[in-house]
């Protein structure tokens, strides 16, 4: 960081403006924002960086990639203080080939902290996220996206919750068994009887209940059943881009009376209704870019992901997409607080797993939100909770039901 020089001319009229400073990634933020930022614990409840571990044999997350949006340089430039690594199988994987996905994927998180002890340190409590931020490192959690992971089996959940899992997302793009998704046609009027018990033994866990991807019976039936706070890991406004995946204004008013926290999602297509619209009417360009990618990945998942954003981010660069700003992310989490309130908005990114809007990029951006809210009007003290405060709270009201015994499940399998 570098500080802007006035002229010494211009000393006496400009004293009273705030200082700028550059951040390493090129973005201008005030020295305040930036000073607030760093005594915030900054957290992001939603990356898909995992599959990089995995997939990726040229990703190191210790050194500073040139594509992707998450490393441990670009983590510190940008004071990410925790994320949770998203542990994802595609919907149409189930079974024991999604187990086994799933359990490599947790290794890879694990081994992650493991070859870099001075960097990232494995949390599962809200108290070893402070640890960590004290101690100067990163906190590394997982939340598991998607409830067909766990093949229909409470044992499996168990298993999952003492590896380290923190948070469920009940289903991904697809229905499972017990739990209707947003994105697919309704199968089951939101949860089953199964779906339910799921909930009361995340409940007992200690496992947060993740609201994001689910129909919104789906999102109201586990409103009913939980006895601890939910959290949609990463979802956006509805009112402001009309898609399933995000949240409604009544919804917003729900997660809020329930305690809970939404963390606002930064894809592109969940910001921008132009965007949403064009992207479902993709140019034949762009498709026949998409089919290519396709058939050069085979399925790597990683790759996938990584030339997907590519090609979306070159369509809105070259306007075959519309164009994007950052600063759309502002405008959900200014109207998410306006519904919820402050207590109950906060960061999930989709880093490393969506098309990221026009300037943030990368992690190393981060700081513009901070300063992007001061500008707006809030408080230093709503700024810490929306930046991570808030799901530190319910993280640990989520691990104080634990500790209560929760709810017991009705039924097991």
């Amino acid at each position: 960081m570098q500080p802007y020089f006035l002229r010494a001319s211009m000393l006496v009229t400009l004293v009273a403006l705030p200082v700028l400073v550059l951040t390493q990634s090129g973005g201008q933020v005030s020295d305040r924002a930036r000073q607030l930022h760093d005594r915030a614990i900054v957290v992001d409840s939603h990356d898909d960086t995992t599959q990089r571990l995995v997939y990726d044999k040229t990703f190191k997350i210790e050194a500073r990639n040139t594509n992707g949006n998450i490393d441990i340089p670009r983590m510190r430039e940008g004071g990410l203080d925790a994320l949770f690594f998203s542990i994802w199988v595609p919907s149409d994987v189930t079974g024991p080939p999604a187990v086994k996905k799933a359990l490599d994927q947790i290794d890879a998180v694990r081994e992650a902290a493991r070859l870099h002890p001075n960097d990232l340190l494995l949390a599962t409590t809200a108290a070893d996220i402070r640890r960590a931020a004290a101690e100067h490192k990163i906190a590394a959690l997982m939340g598991m996206e998607g409830g067909h992971m766990i093949d229909d089996d409470m044992r499996l959940l168990r298993d999952y919750a003492a590896l380290g899992v923190r948070y469920l997302t009940l289903t991904h793009f697809k229905n499972n068994n017990w739990a209707d998704s947003s994105t697919d046609k309704p199968a089951h009027n939101g949860l089953t009887a199964f779906g339910k018990d799921v909930v009361r033994e995340l409940n007992r866990l200690g496992v947060m209940v993740d609201i994001s991807h689910v129909a919104d019976k789906t999102f109201y039936d586990a409103l009913a059943v939980t006895t601890a706070p939910v959290i949609a890991s990463h979802s956006s406004c509805r009112v402001i881009a009309n898609h399933p995946r995000n949240m409604t204004d009544d919804m917003l008013r729900a997660v809020a009376k329930n305690g809970g926290v939404v963390m606002i999602n930064y894809h592109a297509g969940f910001l921008s209704e132009e965007f949403r619209v064009a992207s479902e009417k993709k140019s034949g360009n762009i498709v026949a870019k998409m089919d290519a990618m396709s058939k050069k990945c085979g399925g790597n998942e990683a790759c996938t992901t990584m030339e997907g954003e590519r090609i979306d981010h070159e369509a809105m660069m070259s306007g075959e997409l519309p164009k994007v700003s950052w600063e759309k992310i502002i405008e959900h989490i200014d109207h998410a607080v306006k519904i919820a309130g402050a207590d109950h908005v906060g960061l999930g990114s989709d880093f490393d797993g969506a098309t990221m809007p026009l300037g943030m990029e990368d992690a190393s951006k981060l700081p513009k939100i901070t300063d992007a809210l001061l500008k707006k009007g809030y408080s230093e003290a709503d700024v810490q909770k929306i930046l991570g405060g808030n799901i530190l709270r319910v993280m640990e009201q989520v691990e104080r039901v634990a500790q209560g015994g929760g709810k017991a499940p009705t039924t097991q399998r």
